[in-house]
């Protein structure tokens, strides 16, 4: 079976896992975490009821029983599994991926992320061996468990009044749509607000610059202040400025700082990814943010901000997280925390781009997508090049690498859910930038 992953379960239902698997990936679950009752929330895709049935009637053959939540956010699910003192629970969600995917985001207690290294190992292997399933004396029972208005009341507790912004929300027809209004309000204008696992309208991952091409028109068509974009599975969000540019993620983990640093007062552990701009660390720490930078996914970064009792953090895949959401990350609180910033700036007169324009000081590449066979030996090849050439003044090896100079840095590392071998870099003029990519190209293209 091919749908396990360093963070997840997730791949092509039918093809890369079945609905045989997902009976049995629900029985050895209540046997990995020695639990009697398991949190489970689906999302809105196609195979999703199908999953549903067959994880379910596997966690109740073990003799646990199932609280079901229904149609959920994956944020959602974390928020019950911690509020309610849950050590298990399952999203069942492919997140960004196109509509046939789909998986299992498996959460512990306290919401601490099991990944394959804290638990999926144990579940494959007990599936690739054909381990006998014993079913209980006692078959467990499928409980309807509702949280969402407890959610929502959460939520609601950082919201504002939005009415003198002026805001397009695009939902991706992902599970966002579920709670945007409830949250947000009416006064937005919402795009493809209708939860819909098919994704009609775009892929519901907007990392894809196509997939954020209709929120930048209507941005512009509405003359609003900010563009918001959520993912299949509302645990990620990402901004779109006021003349329809895209945001960098990365750059709002030092927008945040206006709300946790200055308004708040906080100090202390600010978490990054090792893909993150240099201008973060730079822009927060004389805020008073002591900069952490660790590896890439929720089954690494949530641990690492509770392990550093960290005030908040971000990756530049769009995934933020908070102390004071379980240490664990929610799409809709950091819209929430944005909006409350974009609207005190608004008040004078300062707008998302300018702002952003300060926080960012380095020209970046973006992250770039090489389909390589010899990852590891491509790898290799550019840190060895680069720093035969040149003396790093800092060398990070624990996700591939990042490697930084005076006036530029890069990170190389492998895709851990995709066929991928990720570069990106950072220079302090375009032309450099440049001339530093095209070196890399020249390297990968031998392994090619």
């Amino acid at each position: 079976m091919g749908a396990f992953h360093a963070y997840d379960i997730r791949g092509i239902y039918g093809k890369d896992f079945s609905k045989s698997d997902c009976h049995k990936i629900g029985y050895f679950l209540v046997d990995l975490l020695k639990t009697d009752k398991v949190l489970v929330g689906c999302d809105a895709r196609i195979s999703s009821p199908e999953i549903f049935e067959a994880l379910c009637d596997g966690i109740t053959d073990a003799g646990a029983d199932v609280y079901s939540v229904g149609l959920a956010t994956t944020p959602m699910i974390y928020f019950g599994t911690a509020k309610h003192n849950f050590i298990s629970s399952v999203q069942i969600t492919a997140s960004h991926n196109p509509k046939e995917y789909n998986g299992m985001k498996i959460s512990g207690k306290d919401a601490l992320p099991i990944g394959f290294d804290s638990g999926l190992k144990f579940i494959k292997e007990k599936i690739d061996s054909n381990t006998p399933i014993i079913k209980a004396s006692t078959k467990g029972k499928i409980i309807d468990f509702d949280i969402k208005s407890e959610y929502l009341k959460f939520l609601k507790s950082y919201s504002s009044d939005y009415s003198d912004l002026k805001i397009t929300v695009d939902c991706s027809n992902g599970m966002a749509g579920l709670i945007a209004r409830d949250v947000l309000g009416n006064s937005p204008d919402f795009l493809y607000e209708k939860v819909d696992g098919s994704f009609p309208n775009h892929e519901a991952n907007p990392l894809d610059p196509k997939n954020v091409v209709d929120l930048q028109k209507a941005v512009l068509k509405n003359q609003s202040d900010l563009g918001i974009i959520f993912d299949g599975d509302g645990d990620r969000v990402m901004f779109v400025d006021e003349k329809g540019q895209f945001i960098s993620p990365d750059l709002i983990i030092a927008l945040m700082g206006h709300y946790f640093l200055l308004e708040r007062g906080e100090k202390g552990a600010v978490l990054q990814d090792i893909r993150t701009s240099k201008a973060i660390g730079e822009y927060l720490t004389p805020m008073g943010a002591t900069m952490h930078t660790w590896r890439v996914g929720r089954a690494f970064a949530a641990p690492k901000l509770r392990e550093i009792n960290g005030i908040y953090g971000g990756e530049l895949a769009g995934h933020y997280y908070f102390r004071d959401f379980f240490y664990s990350d929610s799409g809709m609180l950091a819209c929430l925390i944005v909006l409350n910033i974009v609207k005190k700036l608004k008040k004078q007169g300062t707008p998302v781009s300018k702002i952003i324009a300060e926080i960012s000081s380095y020209a970046n590449s973006g992250e770039i997508n090489f389909k390589i066979n010899k990852k590891q030996e491509a790898i290799e090849a550019v840190v060895k090049h680069f720093t035969a050439i040149e003396k790093p003044t800092a060398i990070m090896d624990f996700d591939g690498y990042r490697v930084e100079f005076d006036d530029w840095w890069f990170n190389i590392r492998p895709s851990n859910t995709e066929p991928y071998l990720r570069f990106l870099a950072e220079a302090k003029s375009g032309d450099l930038l440049n001339q530093k990519v095209e070196a890399v190209r020249q390297i990968i293209q031998s392994f090619e």
